[in-house]
C-alpha cells in the first residue's frame, strides 16, 4: 500500500549575520529555488524535530541551536506536479516557518536526490529567485527582523 505524504511541512530560512540567504535548486524542477523545506513524518509531533531533520538531510547542518520557530503557519494549494504524493482529495498543505541564523556562510552537503545546487545570496536576490510566495514572505520577515535588530544595536 502506498504511503502518502502528510500535508504538513516546514520551511526553514537559513541565513547569515551578514545578510546572505541559503537557497537550494531542486533536482526535479531545475528552475525552482527554495529554502530548506520538507514534509512532517506521520509520527512527528514536534515541528522543530522536522525542521532539524530536514536541515540535516538537505544541507548537512546539524548545529541547530539557533533554530527559531516563528509560530507562523502558511496554507497553500499543493501544486499539480506534487499532488500525487498526497492522498487523493488532498488539496492544501500547512507549512510552519522557521529560521536558522549562522555566523557566516558554511559548507553545505546537498542531498543529490533532492537538490543539485546551492547559493548564498543577499536578501534582495534571494527574494527574486525563490519560487514560492510563502518562501518569499518568510525571507522578507527574516530580513525585517534582522534589520530591526541591527538598528537596535547601532
Amino acid at each position: 500500500m502506498k504511503q502518502y505524504k502528510r500535508p504538513e511541512s516546514v520551511l526553514v530560512v537559513v541565513y547569515t549575520r551578514a545578510g546572505k540567504v541559503l537557497l537550494l535548486r531542486r533536482k526535479d524542477r531545475p528552475a525552482f529555488w527554495q529554502s530548506v523545506t520538507g514534509s512532517m513524518n506521520w509520527d512527528e509531533h514536534d515541528r522543530a524535530v522536522t525542521a532539524r531533520r530536514e536541515l540535516a538531510e538537505e544541507t548537512g547542518l546539524v548545529d541547530t541551536a539557533a533554530l527559531r520557530d516563528w509560530h507562523r503557519t502558511y496554507r497553500f494549494s499543493i501544486p499539480p506536479p506534487w499532488s500525487e504524493r498526497f492522498a487523493p482529495g488532498t488539496r492544501e498543505n500547512i507549512e510552519h516557518m522557521f529560521s536558522l541564523e549562522l555566523d557566516d556562510e558554511t559548507a553545505i552537503t546537498l542531498n543529490p536526490q533532492e537538490h543539485v545546487e546551492f547559493a548564498w545570496l543577499p536578501f534582495g536576490e534571494a527574494l527574486k529567485r525563490v519560487s514560492s510566495w510563502t518562501n518569499r514572505e518568510a525571507i522578507e520577515l527574516v530580513q525585517q527582523a534582522q534589520a530591526k535588530r541591527s538598528g537596535e544595536t547601532h
